[in-house]
């Protein structure tokens, strides 16, 4: 009798023919892959991954309710969380960004060859990466830039009125400190918030102290 592990694999697409094929290439042939479930859509994923506990997640980007970078985002936040394998039609830079950034091991296209697909599951199962050529292109160009500052929307004014709002200064302080009106100390505020993502100043101070604003 064999002792080889069984690999439970979790299918996230949301075109069913699209998990079919994929359970068939998974299971045709091999007794070392089990498809434990598919979903339609991320939000069904994230469930899914929460109650079955998969070896590996197989995830598609763009479905509905929730796509693909966000639910691998939030399975990967779970205890004891599985790898997500991205398997795609899209090989533009930012979506195999996201994907990364959102902690997937993997990004493969779908016009991957059978076997390949299964060695990439196979391997994630074992903590290994797979990407795809376009992938690593990506992956080695963006090492190979300079780390961009997360304030560097900010205009050079903006970043003073952040770094004394991060202290706890109110704008009344903060305009006594600049040598500015009242009035133009709520612009500027109004101008942060967007371009840190936040929505308060609160969060903008916590964002300027996780960041170590100087």
């Amino acid at each position: 009798m064999s002792t080889e592990r069984t690999v439970k694999v979790l299918i996230v697409d949301d075109h069913q023919v699209v998990r079919e094929g994929l359970r068939a290439v998974l299971t045709s042939g091999r007794s070392n892959v089990q498809v434990v479930g598919d979903a339609p859509d991320g939000a069904e994923g994230v469930r899914l991954a929460t109650e079955l506990r998969p070896d590996v997640v197989l995830m598609d980007l763009q479905m509905p309710r929730m796509d693909g970078v966000e639910a691998t985002r939030q399975i990967r936040a779970l205890s004891a969380p599985p790898p997500v394998l991205v398997l795609t039609t899209f090989a533009d830079e930012p979506r195999i960004r996201d994907a990364i950034q959102a902690g997937a091991i993997g990004y493969l296209l779908k016009d991957v060859a059978k076997e390949e697909l299964v060695r990439a599951v196979l391997a994630a199962a074992s903590g290994m990466p797979t990407l795809d050529p376009v992938a690593q292109q990506v992956l080695l160009k963006q090492l190979a830039q300079p780390a961009k500052s997360p304030f560097e929307p900010l205009t050079p004014r903006e970043r003073d009125v952040l770094r004394l709002i991060a202290r706890g200064a109110s704008n009344k302080e903060i305009a006594a400190e600049l040598f500015l009106s009242v009035g133009t100390v709520k612009s500027y505020v109004s101008a942060i918030l967007p371009k840190l993502g936040v929505q308060d100043r609160t969060q903008a101070a916590l964002f300027a102290t996780k960041h170590g604003l100087q």
